[in-house]
């Protein structure tokens, strides 16, 4: 269900941010307008950054958590999360009873699962809450948030989730469950961006112009998000520096990692999943994974073909 955002904070309330980058600098950014932050981040320059937004920066994570009532992670990937929990400085030890940790990378299923069970032995509870949007909707609380959490837990973490999202879809009450539903979400974002990328890369092959093509099959029965979004972005890959890095490639290298493993535990068959994340694992391997996720489009088609000569 989607819900609005009725639910202002306690007085005191106080929220810390693990993971100042791409999109938790400008999340942090946009709870440090209603909320008290606390953020942390290796990164000397993102600290600087997030200083300048109002954000109080600490010298380490576990102080960044002491005294939060909940505690947002912008983590990359499964490991990242186990570290930053339950590593050597990992700041499960020093979260106060009765706080709520806030995941809103995809990791999968399992992950979650476990880090759930870990944290319910110290009276945390995890509100699996993976996000879409990017960057710049995160800025504007425009995101769009899939939750798995008991009630009792989500209500404790919902100050902070209603300035983020403006869709906030409860899945259900496990943690897990929005992973779940975010794993599939990703499958069809995968699947869209490679179909986007092979049909502007034959509209090319064909000598038809791309932009044109473009607002072609968006206006029609053929048009996705995914084909408007980063179709547009794939116009601007063969550029100098590529289209600006909205969505590195290297995370759907990760999630459609993360949609194989889901579906083999399953046992359903996702030949079209499969293919997709066989594209950008070749991004990958040519050394785009740090480009927009757009340049998948360069995989099947390297270079442009040559202008037709003017008539």
């Amino acid at each position: 269900m989607t819900e609005p955002s009725t639910h202002p904070a306690p007085e005191g309330y106080q929220v810390a941010v693990l993971g100042l980058g791409a999109m938790g600098l400008p999340m942090a950014t946009r709870l440090a307008t209603r909320l008290t932050v606390h953020g942390f981040d290796i990164s000397a320059e993102r600290l600087a950054l997030a200083r300048n937004a109002g954000v109080a920066t600490f010298g380490s994570a576990r102080e960044a958590v002491a005294g939060a009532d909940a505690v947002l992670l912008a983590v990359r990937n499964a490991a990242q999360l186990e570290d930053v929990l339950f590593g050597e400085a990992g700041v499960a030890p020093k979260l106060a009873r009765g706080a709520v940790v806030i995941l809103t990378s995809t990791v999968g299923t399992e992950a979650v699962g476990g880090a759930a069970r870990s944290l319910a032995e110290l009276g945390v509870d995890l509100v699996d809450a993976p996000l879409s949007g990017g960057p710049v909707r995160a800025g504007k609380g425009d995101l769009l948030v899939v939750v798995g959490a008991p009630p009792a837990a989500l209500q404790r973490a919902r100050p902070v989730l209603d300035l983020l999202a403006s869709t906030l879809s409860v899945v259900g009450d496990r943690a897990g469950d929005g992973q779940a539903l975010k794993t599939v979400n990703q499958l069809l974002c995968g699947v869209h961006i490679a179909a986007a990328a092979e049909a502007l890369a034959l509209a090319d092959a064909l000598g038809l112009d791309r932009a044109r093509t473009l607002d072609a099959l968006t206006a029609g029965a053929a048009g996705s998000f995914m084909l408007g979004d980063r179709g547009r972005r794939m116009l601007s890959a063969y550029d100098d520096g590529g289209a600006p890095v909205l969505s590195r490639l290297d995370i759907f290298v990760k999630d459609l990692g993360i949609v194989g493993r889901a579906a083999r535990t399953a046992g359903l068959p996702t030949p079209v999943a499969a293919a997709a994340e066989q594209l950008f694992l070749l991004g990958q391997a040519m050394g785009l994974e740090a480009d927009d996720d757009s340049a998948v489009i360069r995989v099947l088609a390297p270079e442009l073909r040559e202008a037709a000569p003017a008539s």
